[in-house]
């Protein structure tokens, strides 16, 4: 049934979506007209971006090239533009889900607990999230403070918490789906994510949505956006966005095997409550001159629940038993502001600072310290558990000049770059981390917490040349040095032949650097569940070095692409792209230490395990440099649109992306022993889905408009351990696991929509409207049989079907 469905919806739609893109406001900046007669004779100069302008739904990108128009579709690199109207139609409350669901090479891991739940990050190409680097208005962005520290592919990730900016600021977002370190840094390994936010002087919009997992009923969502731009002081303009989301916990655990029943809760979406507000300001302060800048501001609180306690636990307390309940309180703070102009000894410049902060307070609440109680006769039930802090401040000064140079064009980018870092870690309370700690999450020790901080300094140059009419070649390079881990040059040069206006091909190779982040370096904790506990070790730690670790080094790649680029016909274009990554001395959570070396390694910190953990299920593990990997696939994307005159029009779009990664080396630790198990191998090999396919048709007749995205989500395969549901001999082994096949899952999303006149439109739509499930864990892999789906994978939610009512109005 589930297959036909599939066919069907591949049937009713055909679609891709990364390359239909509705075009950037060109009237967002004061600049632009003092820039217009350069933008002509760029234009002149580059015949092929001219035959991409000639299409009037073409838009100029900014991102992975500092020439001046280029569209998407005229690029050395692939890109897909993503507009905030793509976005809405997805029914999504959270940026990241979005994009999920409109660029098949982006995924998000379908975790469902834990503070790790609370990070709305992206990965791209199977990838960690490390590797995709954010910027916002072609600025980068400051990561997260809350570390990632659960298995699965994200773990020891502090990406980019994009869900932190206002949906209601956004005009579009450009994707670079190609390795970028030599023009923006480290971290554009995967590729690049550009936000690019709205610059109208003039306008409001208002927009909400409320909806809930049917099926269930529960998860329900409340979704309110806000925005507006104003003139100020004649050509100065200001624009104000603001967005607050609400949404309700879901649970999908299975019965909790001590009980028989869903006693514990654990499993699904946490409950969470977000403001965030934004601001985009521009005034040109002469001819020659402008002020810009922008600002985000974000709170958010959520809380997730843990494993549930028996009464026999503190019947004193809790004559019922009790559910841990770890919260989150977290604020982020973003702002950029600079000066562009076109006088300096010929070239346009750019001159800006950009400082962003995120700080994260976890508490434990409804608890209660078991060993402490013993010791004490008594126990707090809410403690302070950790804290985490991380700001980034950026300066950077950019030049670029178009010129010719023996009758050839060539457009000339130079710059600098100055980023401090810091990262600090929290304590949690004495009672949250004393005689056992608290139940649910253990706070943090002392031992743990510390403040660390490096200076990075780049320059670079970016050279785009034509050296005959349709042949451009973009040449970049790039010199970092970094105050902890030293100097690194990465290049890169890229390349795009037009035979003629239909028929092009690209490609493009380069180097990539990573140094490790701050917080892998040293971040350490402590999970107990009720009879096991699982430890994260600082790997600059004693504890860690007795059990093998070494000093972590940096993480270097390299990237190759290549593709074609068609317009078969001149509404069609497709685009095919081929890549190949190879990441050396890859950061994962290796050590593979399970039993009483990890119970030995875990209380050398002066840490005491409560009562009833049983030993063979204490792990520990630590970051390191452990494995080198290839990661190698395909994208094609494809837009079509038919115009049926009294019938409407449709603009069909498809996109695929196939990946596979491999490993190539496997490290060990100093003691002689692999880095990774068996387990920890297939989950970073084969735990992503090696197929991902968006097929969408957007119909639009008169004052309705409807939208069907068929989704096909490929299959993963793990190895998972064993829980203590399996027979005595297999339960906690560490060389014995059990093959998990998360089956290939088609999702069916429909959104129907009524413009009443030229200000509003109202829309009623459903994502996975058939309520397709992934694939269920085997009970003996799980502890009590709770968590039945895979969180650590990249396929399909595990919420289930999800309806929505969304109105917008403008004025």
């Amino acid at each position: 049934m589930q297959t036909a469905r599939g066919l069907l919806g591949s049937v009713a739609c055909i679609a891709l979506m990364a390359s239909s893109a509705y075009g950037q406001d060109t009237a967002a900046s004061p600049t632009v007209k003092t820039e217009k007669k350069q933008v002509q004779k760029a234009s002149a100069l580059k015949s092929r971006h001219s035959h991409a302008a000639a299409a009037q739904d073409e838009n100029m990108i900014v991102t992975g090239t500092r020439a001046a128009h280029v569209s998407a579709r005229s690029s050395t690199s692939p890109i897909d533009v993503i507009s905030a109207a793509d976005l809405k139609r997805t029914g999504q409350v959270d940026l990241r889900d979005a994009l999920a669901r409109t660029v098949p090479s982006i995924s998000v891991q379908s975790m469902g607990y834990d503070t790790g739940a609370l990070t709305d990050s992206i990965r791209m190409r199977g990838l960690n999230p490390n590797y995709t680097l954010v910027l916002v208005d072609g600025k980068r962005r400051h990561t997260t403070s809350n570390i990632y520290a659960n298995a699965g592919l994200q773990q020891g990730s502090t990406p980019v918490d994009i869900d932190m900016i206002p949906a209601g600021a956004i005009d579009h977002i450009e994707v670079l789906r190609d390795g970028a370190a030599a023009q923006y840094g480290s971290d554009a390994i995967a590729g690049v994510v550009n936000i690019i936010l709205k610059k109208t002087p003039h306008g409001f919009n208002i927009s909400g949505q409320t909806g809930a997992y049917a099926y269930k009923g529960d998860g329900w969502q409340s979704n309110v956006n806000l925005d507006g731009g104003f003139k100020f002081l004649g050509d100065g303009y200001i624009h104000l966005s603001g967005q607050y989301i609400h949404t309700d916990m879901t649970n999908r655990s299975s019965p909790d095997d001590r009980t028989g029943e869903v006693s514990t809760k654990m499993l699904g979406r946490p409950e969470q409550t977000r403001g965030t507000m934004g601001l985009e300001f521009g005034k040109r302060l002469t001819d020659n001159i402008e002020l810009y800048g922008n600002a985000t501001y974000a709170h958010r609180h959520a809380q997730s629940f843990q494993y549930f306690r028996l009464p026999s636990a503190l019947p004193s307390y809790y004559p019922n038993g009790f559910s841990p309940v770890e919260t989150n309180d977290e604020d982020d703070y973003g702002a950029t502001i600079g000066i562009k102009g076109q006088t300096f000894l010929g070239f346009n410049y750019d001159l800006s600072s950009t400082y962003g902060r995120d700080i994260v307070d976890i508490h434990n609440v409804s608890t209660a310290n078991l060993g402490l109680y013993a010791a004490t006769g008594s126990t707090p039930t809410t403690f302070y558990a950790a804290g985490y802090r991380d700001s980034q401040w950026t300066n950077n000064f950019d030049l670029h000049r178009l010129f010719k140079m023996w009758n050839m064009p060539v457009n000339i980018a130079l710059g600098a770059e100055h980023r401090y870092e810091d990262y600090t870690i929290v304590p949690g309370d004495e009672a949250s981390y004393s005689y056992g700690g608290a139940a649910g999450f253990v706070g943090l020790q002392p031992v743990n917490a510390g403040s660390s901080h490096r200076n990075v300094y780049a320059g670079y140059v970016d050279l785009d040349v034509h050296p005959v009419k349709k042949l451009d070649v973009d040449l970049a390079g790039r010199y970092e040095t970094y105050s902890d881990f030293g100097h690194t040059f990465n290049g890169k040069i890229a390349s795009r032949y037009d035979f003629t206006k239909r028929i092009a091909v690209r490609g493009a190779i380069s180097n990539g650097f990573r140094a490790p982040s701050l917080a892998q370096e040293y971040y350490g904790n402590l999970n107990i569940a009720p009879t096991s506990a699982s430890g994260q070790l600082a790997v600059n730690s004693i504890a860690a070095r007795n059990l093998g670790a070494s000093a972590l080094k940096p993480e270097r790649s390299t990237n190759a692409s290549g593709g074609i680029v068609l317009t078969p016909l001149t509404n069609w274009h497709v685009a095919v792209d081929v890549y190949q990554i190879n990441i050396r001395d890859q950061i994962i959570a290796g050590g593979n230490y399970t039993g009483q070396a990890a119970l030995d390694a875990i209380e050398s910190q002066g840490i005491t395990l409560p009562g009833g953990i049983i030993t063979s299920s204490v792990s520990a593990k630590y970051f390191s440099n452990g494995v080198s990997t290839r990661t190698q696939g395909m994208d094609i994307t494809s837009d079509y649109r038919t115009d049926f005159h009294q019938y409407g029009k449709i603009l069909w779009t498809a996109a695929i992306n196939l990946n596979r990664v491999r490993m190539h080396h496997l490290g060990k630790d100093t003691l002689g022993n692999s880095l990774l198990s068996t387990s920890g191998v297939s989950t970073l090999t084969t735990g992503s889905p090696r197929s991902k396919i968006i097929l969408n048709a957007n119909w639009t007749l008169g004052q309705w408009d409807v939208n069907i995205r068929q989704s096909r989500w490929g299959s993963s395969k793990v190895l998972l351990g064993y829980s203590n549901e399996a027979p005595p001999e297999l339960r906690y082994s560490n060389t014995i696991f059990n093959e998990f096949t998360n089956a290939p899952r088609w999702t069916t999303d429909l959104e129907v929509g009524y413009r009443p006149d030229d200000h509003w439109h109202i829309s009623l739509g459903a994502n996975n409207i058939f309520n397709v499930r992934p694939s269920k864990v085997p009970a003996m892999n799980t502890l009590y049989g709770i968590t039945r789906y895979y969180v650590s994978s990249s396929q399909m939610d595990f919420n289930g079907a999800y309806y929505y009512l969304q109105a917008a109005a403008s004025f």
